[in-house]
């Protein structure tokens, strides 16, 4: 059984949107769910995204960032610190950008499918 959402899930996940009526309520901060929705009170907790897209995440960033600086090493060798200084944030900003994405994305497809864990039907 699928259920009809308020946005579509990328639209939704990218916007931190509640499935359920559209109100900008999903994540408390970053990448932290909000208990409820404060408009129509879909209880997100009953959701379990867990940890499934984290390694997910670690290689696609991992990717972007490893063959980033092979690139940028190859073409103007630059000194270890410009490394740093383009790695490490592009690195922390990409990973929390797309955890939420992700966990957003998740939590929607979830409602979408009416998928729970612990129920038997």
């Amino acid at each position: 059984m699928t259920r009809a959402l308020a946005r579509p899930p990328i639209q939704a996940a990218l916007l931190g949107t509640c499935p359920k009526c559209g109100a900008r309520t999903m994540f408390r901060n970053i990448a932290s769910f909000a208990p409820s929705c404060s408009q129509c009170g879909l209880d997100y907790s009953t959701f379990d995204v867990g940890d499934a897209a984290a390694p997910f995440l670690i290689f696609l960033v991992g990717l972007v960032v490893v063959v980033g600086a092979i690139w940028l090493e190859l073409s103007v060798e630059p000194p270890w610190w410009v490394h740093a200084l383009i790695w490490v944030p592009s690195t922390l900003v990409l990973t929390l950008a797309l955890l939420r994405f992700a966990k957003g994305l998740l939590l929607t497809l979830e409602y979408k499918n009416d998928a729970r864990l612990g129920r038997l039907d």
